[in-house]
């Protein structure tokens, strides 16, 4: 099940205790750099992939040029979006130790009718070894946490978020 843009994830395994990750703040955004020559008619936003070690190991993080790092998708049909690696903030080789977070800004564009749904999947390589691939879901004018708020967007009701959101919401109505 992916997570809704907003949500922690931790990782399971022993090796990589108390590390968690979450992708956050999806807006409207052009890089601080400028668009990219690739990006040309296409509308851009910026969301956040943050890293907080909550154990007692100190872990390297990269996040960096590697296209299969960061894969952004958009609409219904999962289109590829691009990735301005370049105009991104990166992480590249972060000794993160514990009790500290780090984050990137990462951008990427697509034509604006397909970002009503936008799917993010992030691949690191945590402590120099590739690493399982967590998804996040969301969309411009799909707010963080909906799921958990009493109001909804109304433009999440027939997006993959808004099925998450829905998904969610029965799980806590479950665990009441």
């Amino acid at each position: 099940m992916p997570n809704v843009i907003g949500d922690w994830q931790e990782y399971q395994s022993d090796e990589l205790a108390g590390l968690r990750v979450r992708v956050h703040g999806l807006q409207k955004g052009v890089p601080p750099r400028g668009r990219d020559d690739d990006a040309k008619g296409l509308t851009y936003v910026s969301f956040q992939v943050t890293y907080e070690n909550r154990g007692t190991e100190v872990h390297s993080i990269d996040l960096s040029r590697h296209p299969k790092h960061v894969d952004v998708r958009v609409g219904r049909d999962g289109h590829a979006a691009f990735v301005d690696i370049d105009g991104s903030e990166r992480i590249r080789g972060y000794n993160l130790y514990p009790q500290r977070r780090v984050t990137a800004v990462i951008y990427a564009a697509a034509s604006a009718g397909k970002l009503k749904q936008v799917d993010v999947q992030i691949s690191p390589e945590i402590d120099d070894e590739s690493t399982f691939g967590y998804l996040w879901v969301g969309g411009l004018g799909v707010h963080e946490n909906s799921a958990r708020a009493s109001t909804r967007a109304s433009t999440a009701s027939r997006s993959v978020a808004g099925e998450v959101e829905q998904f969610l919401k029965g799980t806590a109505a479950d665990d009441t």
